[in-house]
């Protein structure tokens, strides 16, 4: 059975790709966006308590997120999110 296809919507582009292909890149988002709101949060800290500049706990934070451990958590979370959501969807059409 072919994959049907859908749209995906990038900024200042529409593309119409089949359906994991879709999925993928929204997991990948997750991905991206859980690490850098991470990022966000150990910098701020580090910042607020006065422990050190903006680099160090930059550093500390890319070390964290390059374990292998974390990617694999990170990406777990993001494509089982994207699969609920997409199963939620399809329930509430009737499908």
């Amino acid at each position: 059975m072919a994959d049907p296809k859908t749209m995906l919507v990038m900024p200042g582009k529409k593309m119409s790709v089949s359906r994991l292909v879709k999925q993928l890149a929204q997991t990948a988002a997750g991905v991206v966006f859980g690490a850098l709101a991470m990022g966000m949060v150990m910098v701020t800290n580090g910042l607020l308590t006065g422990r050190g500049g903006f680099m160090p706990w930059f550093n500390v934070w890319l070390n964290f997120v390059k374990r292998p451990e974390i990617i694999t958590t990170m990406v777990l979370t993001a494509a089982a999110t994207v699969l609920v959501v997409y199963w939620h969807r399809d329930k509430e059409r009737g499908r």
